[in-house]
């Protein structure tokens, strides 16, 4: 049986994080492939030609974009496989090759599960107050009075808020279950009783964000949910109430969001913001209620070598005439179009 071509297409610093050796050799079994050669950009003739003779594009991080020019020389590409969470990032425009009938995968559910165990810590964490009692014990260097300093916290029938049932989020709920939580979930999307299966409680936005000690953000970025956490959202929230965000960060009304925080009233974990990083003057770096974090809730170090796995099986399934496991629709990745 005929390997398919396939080209790597990434920051070329990338390859080796993402894959190793093993994976690496997964690629070159199940495909015609140079991993030797990555393509950082396309405007080469070099780089045109590797791309012209791929069926499978092997993308990820800092991808070069395919663009309007560079559809004519892509006539035998059939399959896009992204090592991150949307493969659409790397196409300009992906109606284009869903039209073609180019399928895509992406390693989203790969990324999930350290993003999830992110959250759920910040989570545990926020619910007692730790990261504010560490820097409070520090100054004060006395021992609190236990039993009448912490009413209300801890994780014992403490209210949780899963905003979109993504697949971080699912992978966050699934997480939370062994916990004596009780768990909120908003997504539009989804029923009451599929919202219970995966162990939260369907209600409202603005209900979740009233009655949540802890606030998780999951949905992904589009023209709709851009800014939906805005200033009227964040006032809803309890007194010490935390927010954490992991998906995007113009997912809140960044303003909004520093006038709340300003006040002390809640707290806030950010790993992410808008602009990222936030501006060098941005009041974020200095509060003392929100922990910063450089967008490392995702995979990072070792845990970046599951993803190389999930491509290579990706790129085996196809070799092999199978269905993605992971698949991804690019006609519906160019509706939303923002990521």
């Amino acid at each position: 049986m005929t390997r398919p071509r396939a080209v790597l297409a990434m920051n070329p610093r990338l390859v080796h994080a993402v894959f190793d050796d093993a994976a690496l050799a997964r690629l070159r079994r199940a495909a015609d492939i140079d991993t030797g050669q990555v393509l950082a950009e396309l405007d080469s003739a070099r780089s045109r030609d590797a791309l012209a003779g791929a069926e499978i594009l092997v993308a990820g991080w800092d991808a070069p974009v395919v663009r309007a020019e560079h559809l004519p020389g892509t006539e035998r590409l059939r399959a896009v496989v992204y090592a991150g969470g949307v493969a659409a990032t790397c196409l300009e425009d992906p109606a284009a090759f869903a039209a073609r009938g180019v399928v895509a995968a992406n390693a989203r559910a790969a990324n999930s599960g350290p993003v999830a165990e992110y959250t759920l810590a910040m989570i545990l964490l926020a619910n007692k107050r730790v990261l504010a009692e560490e820097r409070r014990y520090r100054a004060s260097r006395t021992l609190p009075d236990h039993f009448g300093a912490y009413a209300g916290r801890g994780n014992y029938r403490q209210t949780v808020g899963i905003v979109g049932a993504s697949t971080v989020g699912r992978a966050v709920l699934g997480l939370l279950r062994p916990f004596d939580l009780d768990v909120l979930l908003y997504d539009p999307t989804l029923t009451a009783e599929q919202a219970a299966a995966l162990g939260a409680r369907l209600v409202p936005l603005d209900e979740l964000m009233a009655h949540s000690r802890v606030v998780s953000l999951h949905q992904p970025l589009t023209p709709a949910t851009r800014g939906r956490i805005d200033a009227g959202r964040l006032a809803l929230m309890p007194d010490g109430a935390t927010l954490v965000n992991t998906a995007r960060g113009a997912v809140v009304d960044q303003e909004a969001l520093l006038a709340e925080l300003r006040t002390g009233r809640i707290d806030a974990v950010l790993d992410v913001t808008d602009p990222e990083p936030p501006d060098p003057g941005s009041e974020l770096w200095t509060l003392d209620n929100v922990v910063l974090t450089p967008h490392l809730a995702g995979s990072l170090g070792g845990e970046l070598h599951r993803i190389g796995d999930a491509v290579a099986d990706e790129v085996e399934r196809f070799a092999a005439g199978r269905p993605f496991a992971h698949p991804e629709d690019l006609a519906a990745s160019a509706r939303t179009r923002v990521w």
